[in-house]
């Protein structure tokens, strides 16, 4: 009777040990690093206006990760995200505007756009969308400010994951002064939009 007694507690040992290891794999699988990989859709713009026209400045220089969590099949989760930009890949149509706005935001000094995740929700939308409420932290020419977007998340059959957004910011929230052109002719408007399209792969 002891043997077999003893017999039972190794093999109920061996039960919850195998148990704790089979989640521990799962969990690792579930959560995974997505990374963003250069190419020609993947784009982060920042849209403007001026008393003379409409501008747009594209940055395809973009890296970014973050930690997409699956439950069940489905995006449960994203945590440990972070994206940053090389101020001086963000381009017009104008090479003049370019230097100018590079010079205005300190490039020089601070030459990276950087987002890092607080908080997010994840709320599926419909098979495969979903909605990612985020609250983070955007840094322009050193200066910090807690941003709420709202991110639309697309899981591919090939698992990769497209985000796309819109998000409003003002520039002096930052602390930089609207730029002037062609000797104060064309003033840039404080209010700007910036609209990204990324895809993340594991």
């Amino acid at each position: 009777m002891k043997t077999n007694y003893f017999t039972s507690r190794n093999t109920m040992k061996t039960m919850f040990i195998t148990a704790i290891i089979f989640l521990a794999i799962t969990h690792v699988k579930a959560q995974t690093i997505y990374k963003t990989s250069p190419g020609p859709t993947e784009s982060i713009k920042v849209l403007g206006t001026s008393n003379v026209h409409d501008w747009t400045m594209t940055s395809t220089g973009v890296t970014s990760r973050g930690s997409f969590k699956f439950e069940g099949g489905h995006l449960a989760a994203l945590r440990d995200f972070s994206l940053s930009v090389d101020v001086k890949t963000l381009k017009s149509d104008h090479s003049s505007m370019d230097n100018r706005t590079y010079k205005t935001i300190n490039a020089d000094q601070y030459p990276k756009i950087i987002y890092k995740l607080n908080s997010a929700i994840v709320t599926l939308v419909s098979k495969n969308k979903y909605l990612i409420k985020t609250t983070g932290d955007l840094t322009i020419a050193g200066a910090t400010q807690i941003i709420t977007m709202e991110v639309t998340a697309l899981v591919d059959i090939d698992n990769s994951i497209t985000c796309t957004g819109t998000e409003k910011i003002k520039l002096t929230d930052y602390k930089i002064t609207p730029p002037t052109f062609m000797l104060g002719a064309m003033k840039v408007y404080n209010d700007l939009d910036i609209q990204f399209n990324l895809v993340y792969k594991n």
